[in-house]
């Protein structure tokens, strides 16, 4: 039953995680003007994000446009799309890995590789998640400091982002759960994959012959 459980928690957690790296890559909301300065009044409000550029008047009127050409997109944010991109499809398969594997255990009594695959998938999403994300904070940071870029020019913190690195860390947490449930899970329910057990590492015989088994020192 605890292990059902856990499963059912890395789906939840994995499915979150995957709408928010959907959320996170389609919003404009990736960078956002600062305003800085005494000035309480701000008359325009600019968003950035992967795909297009919003600029709102006085919190009334929104309008965005898309990017014209891709030729014209600097090679960072072309980086940026294509990792985003890569993690919103390997999102979608572990997601769907994790359906199959849990619905597989659960019927049979016997634990699926796809549970492992779909442990190994959400770490890897959770990572290219990751990078992005905070290759384009620290983007911002730097510009925000650096004197020589304009004040007009400067940018702050989106929520994209932190909607990326929340989604990054339920992905994590998400394989972290389906692969330890595999590592520690009794050998019993691996019957078919006995090589992929992790209780059946053990320390090399550096004499070639087969190692030694427990039993025979006892």
């Amino acid at each position: 039953m605890a292990y059902f459980v856990l499963q059912i928690a890395g789906i939840i957690l994995g499915g979150i995680g995957m709408i928010g790296t959907l959320a996170a890559t389609f919003m404009p909301q990736w960078r956002v003007s600062a305003h800085i300065g005494g000035n309480i009044v701000v008359f325009e409000t600019i968003w950035e994000g992967l795909w297009m550029a919003c600029a709102s008047q006085l919190g009334i009127r929104l309008q965005c446009k898309f990017y014209d050409t891709i030729l014209a997109l600097s090679p960072p944010l072309e980086a940026i799309r294509a990792l985003m991109c890569t993690a919103v499809v390997l999102s979608i398969i572990s997601f769907l890995l994790a359906i199959v594997g849990v619905k597989y255990t659960r019927r049979n009594k016997d634990i699926s590789i796809f549970i492992l695959a779909a442990g190994l998938s959400f770490l890897l999403t959770g990572i290219l998640v990751l990078i992005p994300v905070s290759w384009t904070a620290g983007s911002i940071i730097h510009d925000f400091y650096d004197p020589k870029v304009p004040t007009p020019l400067k940018r702050d913190l989106g929520a994209a982002l932190y909607v990326g690195w929340v989604s990054s860390a339920l992905l994590i947490i998400a394989g972290a759960i389906y692969s330890i449930f595999w590592c520690w899970a009794d050998a019993s329910l691996k019957s078919k994959y006995p090589s992929l057990s992790c209780h059946s590492l053990r320390k090399p015989n550096v004499s070639g012959g087969p190692a030694p088994s427990v039993h025979a020192y006892v």
